[in-house]
């Protein structure tokens, strides 16, 4: 089976305070998302630094959405609890939507 993962990259919009945004993703997002029948595994992280540079990341954050069907997604974020989280994040967040799917590669076995 085909595996997608939806990665979202984001900073917070200006004025948006990192204490808010990081309680509603605790109390709202996460649990919310991870309800869903679509998804097998929702995850949000905190980029703290770039590997071997003393450079800001561009990011402050990370989403990885790993999906089990992409189409039960597409009802899944047309609910209107999910349009009200998606409004939310939307005022909160400037995001950029990866989807991606997992190409493989076997390992050898001695």
């Amino acid at each position: 089976m085909a595996s997608t993962r939806i990665i979202a990259l984001f900073n917070l919009r200006p004025g948006v305070k990192v204490s808010d945004y990081e309680a509603w993703a605790r109390s709202v997002d996460l649990p919310t998302v991870n309800g869903l029948p679509s998804i097998r595994k929702f995850e949000v992280f905190k980029s703290t630094a770039l590997l071997g540079s003393d450079e800001k990341p561009p990011y402050r954050y990370i989403e990885i959405l790993d999906i089990r069907d992409m189409g039960q997604f597409g009802e899944d974020v047309a609910t209107p609890v999910m349009q009200a989280v998606a409004k939310d994040f939307g005022g909160m967040a400037e995001v950029t939507f990866i989807v991606t799917k997992k190409i493989g590669w076997k390992r050898n076995k001695a």
